[in-house]
């Protein structure tokens, strides 16, 4: 008798598995399925023919859901038993795919479309763990010119100089700008060096002839807009 029957019917049984997983997500582009299905799923596409629950599931333990494991870190995720490379790839093909979306959404027309700006910042800064400052910079039709992040700081503070902020609108052109930093304590209450930084970068746009559109505060749970809030 062969030794390899029992695996055979594994691998029978883990690729019934993923067609009723693609089956299930294609009834409603996986809306009713929880996060540790449509990540296993996902894996399956880099990982033939092994069972990618459990890792699946270990990933939405460590990480929290699926939103959070795609966001997560490189460094963190491989720190997970069972991530090789082609997983990890293709977790951050999906955060990359959802920038790339995002970021073309933005292209032709911001200030009209402030909700899909707000997207932009927390798609690419809501779960980071350090806190960073960026900057779109904005031509006259506030279209974005450069999206760029200046400082990467620690856990809850980062060093930013307004003029190397002015010197970077001056270089391209730039119009406007809209500020945009996370916190990933996850409290979005500005500090006073936020307030005075915000203030400081106002003065000496309105002398330049420049438009600070707004600072925003990104978190996971939501944002703040010193707009918003008056204090711009």
């Amino acid at each position: 008798m062969s030794t390899h029957a029992p695996n055979d019917a594994n691998t029978s049984d883990t690729m019934g598995h993923r067609k009723r997983l693609r089956q299930r997500f294609l009834q409603d582009c996986g809306k009713t399925m929880q996060d540790y299905e449509l990540l296993e799923l996902l894996l399956t596409f880099a990982v033939p023919r092994l069972d990618m629950k459990p890792l699946s599931k270990r990933l939405i333990k460590r990480f929290g859901n699926f939103a959070d494991v795609v966001s997560a870190e490189q460094e963190a995720l491989k720190e997970v038993e069972g991530v090789a490379e082609s997983s990890l790839a293709i977790v951050k093909l999906i955060a990359a795919a959802a920038e790339r979306m995002l970021s073309e959404e933005v292209q032709t027309d911001v200030i009209s479309s402030w909700q899909q700006i707000i997207n932009l910042c927390r798609a690419r800064s809501a779960r980071g763990q350090v806190e960073q400052f960026r900057v779109l910079f904005l031509d006259k039709k506030n279209c974005i010119l450069k999206d760029e992040v200046l400082q990467q700081g620690t856990i809850d503070t980062t060093a930013v100089y307004p003029r190397e902020i002015i010197k970077r609108a001056l270089n391209y052109g730039a119009s406007g700008m809209v500020l945009a930093h996370n916190h990933p304590s996850g409290d979005i209450t500005p500090s006073l060096d936020d307030i005075n930084l915000t203030r400081t970068l106002k003065r000496i746009a309105d002398d330049l002839g420049l438009v600070l559109h707004d600072h925003l505060i990104i978190s996971r749970e939501g944002h703040t807009s010193f707009k918003a809030r008056g204090l711009l």
